[in-house]
């Protein structure tokens, strides 16, 4: 004979031990965001277990950039509305290929450290992603060297999850 009480708590104390993988792509408006996005969406569409959070980060100009703080906030909010859409019609993408809009969240950060690089990493600790995912240009380590680009350093980075860089 089987307890049904007995089967509940099993169930329950089974379904605590299994929790969702989270994975963090950084975006931005490039083809190359796209493609890594889109290599998430093929390879991992469809599976249980996966939660996605989508993330931009808006680059914070100095304060000289502007003529006043009300022109730097107005700037702010459109780059923000801005990043809102492109990073729906990702989600939108996701959720096509299999993942459930409640497994997919969005996230936009003002550049709030010295680097793009720094502010992904800090997201992916508070979060605690077990993947990144950024897209990356192909171009040459000469030209790497000289414009030290976000993916370079999230590369050197200390970081306690795997890296996928989508070329």
């Amino acid at each position: 004979m089987i307890d049904n009480d007995t089967m509940t708590v099993a169930t329950t104390e089974v379904s605590d031990l299994t929790q969702d993988k989270h994975i963090l792509i950084a975006l931005d408006e490039t083809e190359s965001s796209k493609r890594a996005l889109l290599y998430v969406a093929d390879f991992l569409g469809g599976f249980p277990g996966i939660r996605v959070t989508l993330l931009r980060i808006i680059p914070d100009p100095s304060g000289n950039y502007f003529e006043n703080a009300g022109e730097r906030a107005e700037w702010i909010k459109g780059q923000h509305d801005k990043a809102i859409a492109v990073l729906e019609n990702y989600r939108d993408i996701l959720t096509q290929s299999g993942f459930g809009r409640d497994k997919v969240s969005i996230k936009v950060n003002i550049l709030n450290s010295a680097s793009v690089a720094e502010s992904i990493l800090k997201v992916q600790r508070e979060e605690g992603c077990c993947t990144v995912v950024v897209g990356r240009r192909a171009i040459s380590r000469k030209m790497e060297f000289l414009f030290d680009r976000t993916t370079s350093k999230i590369l050197r980075a200390e970081k306690r999850c795997a890296l996928w860089v989508v070329e």
